[in-house]
């Protein structure tokens, strides 16, 4: 019976609905209020996209219209809007809880920065139709486990492979912080002594790692280079540690408390590393910080609870306009289980409801998520030259009315439908012809 049961499940996990085609020609969409992010909404505009990619956004009138073989969509009281981005998940490395098969964003082993988390994705996995449909069209995918757990990828939501999905391999190395404060919970079962003396070695082999990668890489690019056997752990740290500083790649520091900030920040500082802070609870405390060393965060504690007694009901709610009000470089996460992350736009909207522009809130999901994660020349705004990757709507995209009515991603547009939609309609038919009977 168990083994029936595992049997369904991955099949429940694989996503039978039809990949979309190339775009075949020009798509212009006309009269909408183009919500361009990167500059002022135009009311009544267009963008016109052509073999996946923005060739031109604009006002409509001056008698402007589109001939030729352009297709046409008069999107006349709707919006369109980039697709947004949800910059912290592990979409495509999860599916079921449960089934360990369909669990890979775990590598063995404690220092693993060689992994990438593209490779392991499955472009099959049902949970990116269903954040499709809710706007979300592109994440970035960590792989979690061990003090450096690998690099994290970008993905857009539609592809064959993982190749067609990759936006960026390597979008930069993640490193696990130790909690730096002891706890004395019932459910505790390490003495105080013994967590301190886990964080300092979890630390070490973190300081290490990166001692160990600078000694490799000055001996393999050395005079007796050539006899240095290849390591591709430290191979793999070669961007974050470029000696053109402009040229670094990113580090993603995953840190929640004061402590594990303020230490993160330290040691990115004290090693000349590229960071960005992710989880950041108690990032609103440390706004000076961040700020000197121009770190950006992905806050993902919009929906959490407050965790200290001092702090208010909306702690979690109000701390993205903290950040904005400061001008800390910030986008906002899900923070939810990895089926859940269709519900990213409500919790920029939950932040909206709570201090955060509507402007910038959708911000937050869209080219502030892009800026984040290094991709912002291809995602996160209606621009020429980038990706044709948007949805068109009825209205505000984090707001929880808001109805998806097309999408695009690199220009092919794609069917709203995934495994909840056929069910719904499954159901329906029975009612439809029961009714049909009577």
């Amino acid at each position: 019976v168990l083994c029936v049961a595992l049997g369904v499940s991955g099949a429940f996990g694989q996503d039978i609905t039809p990949r979309a085609k190339e775009q075949e020609m020009p798509v212009a969409i006309t009269n909408a209020k183009v919500h361009v992010v990167s500059g002022p909404v135009i009311e009544s505009g267009f963008v016109l996209f052509d073999k996946g990619k923005i060739v031109e956004v604009g006002a409509m009138g001056g008698g402007r219209v589109f001939t030729g073989t352009t297709r046409v969509i008069d999107a006349k009281g709707k919006r369109v809007f980039p697709g947004m981005i949800s910059p912290f998940t592990q979409l495509g490395l999860a599916e079921i809880a449960t089934v360990r098969a369909s669990r890979d964003f775990n590598e063995t082993g404690d220092l693993t920065p060689e992994v990438y988390a593209a490779v392991a994705v499955n472009p099959d996995s049902w949970l990116f139709p269903v954040a499709r449909v809710n706007g979300v069209l592109a994440s970035g995918v960590f792989p979690t486990g061990g003090s450096v757990p690998g690099r994290a990828s970008v993905l857009r939501h539609e592809g064959w492979t993982w190749e067609d999905m990759t936006v960026r391999r390597d979008a930069g190395l993640i490193v696990s912080w130790p909690s730096m404060r002891t706890v004395t919970a019932w459910w505790m079962d390490k003495s105080e002594d013994d967590q301190r003396k886990d964080r300092e070695k979890a630390i070490d082999r973190i300081r290490e790692a990166f001692r160990l990668a600078r000694a490799y890489i000055a001996e393999k690019d050395g005079p007796a280079g050539a006899a240095v056997p290849v390591d591709l752990r430290w191979e793999a740290m070669r961007g974050v540690l470029a000696a053109d500083a402009a040229k670094r790649s990113l580090v993603f520091f995953e840190a929640q408390e004061f402590d594990q900030i303020n230490a993160a920040v330290s040691f990115a500082v004290e090693q000349g590393l590229k960071a960005v802070i992710v989880g950041g609870r108690d990032a609103a405390l440390c706004i000076e910080l961040l700020k000197k060393h121009d770190v950006g965060v992905i806050y993902n504690n919009v929906m959490g609870m407050p965790r200290r007694d001092d702090a208010g009901y909306d702690d979690g709610y109000a701390a993205p306009a903290k950040l904005e009000a400061a001008g800390v470089r910030f986008c906002l996460a899900s923070g939810e289980e990895t089926p859940h992350e269709r519900n990213l736009p409500y919790a920029a909207g939950m932040a909206a409801a709570h201090g955060l522009s509507v402007e910038a809130a959708t911000k937050a999901v869209t080219l502030g998520a892009a800026q984040v994660l290094g991709v912002s020349d291809l995602l996160g705004s209606l621009e020429a030259g980038k990706e044709a990757t948007l949805f068109v709507c009825d209205g505000e995209a984090i707001d929880v009315t808001t109805q998806i009515e097309m999408v695009f991603i690199q220009g092919k547009e794609i069917a709203l439908v995934n495994k909840q939609t056929a069910l719904a309609e499954k159901y329906r038919e029975k009612y439809r012809r029961e009714k049909a009977a009577k």
